[in-house]
Formats: structure tokens, sequence, C-alpha cells
């Protein structure tokens, strides 16, 4: 069926005028045509307004992952950073307590003074402290990994040399020495140690882990915790007897750990001093 309209008609009725000739066209419309062209219309709309609907819902995804991670590193950044403090700060105790061992007129050193020449007591607090600061650094590294995941590593600088001087680290604690193995914890022990550390009530954003009473609680009433833990604090005994052969490891480590804090305390408001890699060569006597 084909219409024909006069498109000046109604002009030419209200004016009593005729339309000329060249301004007729002639439009010819097939029946259902509109509809199809709604229907198409319409369904373009809709595609259109799910691809949105996907996007935005795509970036608040990411918006909210995001927030979380900052939110964890905000939390978790501050117990790591102290638990790498408390570490590295027990290191350096040790590797200066060696120094001052070799000159007699500057007294003993920090493990010669508590483990050696301490009461039972205090080789007893020496000897599992050291042990607990390790194994507590090594259990927060275990929940950073456990709810970050690493963090989105592309678009965080500081964040990806957090990781990489952690994984650093690692390497350190694993460490192979044909002189000295004291402290050492190859990668799936360093894991192991890790998740025993983490408290059993935490949840994702929330974990923390165990402090130092209940730490020797569990190596007093826990066998099979116990005895992930008893090379280490054999190795403590070890390092008072002779400590000589450890310095490089050790040393190393501690840098490491300097290292680490710089990282998480940049402005130094947390730790302001006490941060010093140790340098066996301004601390050796003559």
């Amino acid at each position: 069926m084909t219409l024909k309209f006069d498109d000046c008609a109604d002009r030419a009725i209200e004016g009593g005028q005729g339309c000329p000739v060249t301004w007729r066209r002639l439009i010819t419309l097939r029946p259902g045509g509109c509809m199809e062209s709604l229907s198409l219309f319409s369904a373009i709309v809709a595609v259109c307004s799910a691809a949105v609907a996907a996007l935005f819902s795509y970036w608040q995804q990411r918006r909210l992952r995001s927030w979380e991670q900052h939110n964890y590193m905000d939390r978790y950044g501050a117990s790591l950073a102290w638990a790498t403090f408390d570490l590295q700060t027990r290191l350096y105790n040790i590797l200066h307590g060696h120094v001052v061992d070799l000159d007699s007129s500057r007294g003993s050193g920090f493990l010669t003074s508590f483990l050696t020449r301490g009461t039972d007591r205090e080789a007893d607090f020496v000897r599992r402290s050291t042990v607990f600061v390790l194994a507590e650094y090594l259990g927060w590294v275990e929940i950073l990994r456990r709810d970050i995941q690493f963090l989105d590593l592309g678009r965080s600088r500081v964040n990806t040399q957090i990781m990489l001087q952690i994984s650093r680290i690692g390497a350190s604690l694993a460490r192979i020495d044909t002189v000295s193995n004291e402290l050492r914890l190859f990668r799936a022990q360093q894991r192991a140690i890790g998740e025993l550390m983490v408290h059993p009530d935490g949840e994702p954003g929330r974990r923390r882990c165990l402090g130092y009473a209940e730490f020797c609680a569990k190596l007093e009433h826990d066998n099979g915790f116990a005895e992930w833990f008893s090379v280490l604090l054999a190795d403590v005994d070890r390092l008072a007897a002779d400590t000589a052969p450890a310095i490089t490891r050790l040393q190393d480590l501690q840098t490491q750990l300097v290292t680490l804090i710089d990282l998480l305390d940049p402005k130094r408001a947390r730790f302001p001093e006490f941060r010093l890699a140790f340098d066996r060569d301004s601390h050796t006597p003559g």
C-alpha cells in the first residue's frame, strides 16, 4: 500500500493557495515499518543501558577493592612495621653485643650478659623473646599475604617496593651459609611459622598475631606448636656461645629489615630513632 502526502497541503488549505509542484515529495511507507524501527531503537537503548550499568558496577567494585586494600595496608602496615622494628632491634643488640664482648674493657654484650651469665629466668626470656620477635614478623607477613594478596602491585610503587623487600628478607632468612645456619628458615618453614602465629579468632581485615604471653603458653602446653620452634630456641644458645660465624648472615638480615622500616615509615613518625643498619667495621674496636 502506497500513501502520497503533500508536505504543504495543510498550508495550502489554510492559505487558500496551491502548493508548487516542486515542493511536493513522495513518502512511501511500508506497513509495520515504524514498529520495526521503534523495536530496533529500543533494543539499542537496552544494550547501551546494560553496558553502562556493567561498566559502572565494575568501576564500583574496583573502587571498593582499592579502598579495602588501602584500609588493610594502613591497619596491617603499622603492625608489620612494629614487628620489623622489634626483630631488627634484637638482631642489632646481638651483633653489637658481639663487638662489645671482643673488648673486655667495655663489659659484656647482650647475649653474654643475659643468657650466658644471667639468671635462668633472664636466659629463658632472652631465648624465647628472640624467637618470638622473629615468629611475630613472619606472622604479620602471612597476614598481609592472606588478606591483601600482595595488593594491586601495578598501581602502587610503594606497595611494590614493600613486597619486593619482604621477599628479599625471606631470601636472607633462607640463605645457606657454610659456617653458620643459626636462625635460618627456608621459605616453607617461614610460611609454616607465620601460619602458626596468626591468631585463630581473626577474620579478614581484623587478624592479629599471637601475643608474647600466648606464644609462651603454647610453647609450654602444645607439643606440636613447640616442635616448630625447638631448633630456633637452640640457635639462640649457639649464638650466645659463639656469635662470630653468624655475623655476616645476621648483619645482612638486619640491614634488609631496616630497609623495610624505611619503606613502611618513610617520615620516621613511628620510629624516629634506633633504626640504623649495623656496620661491623664502625663497631670494631681499635
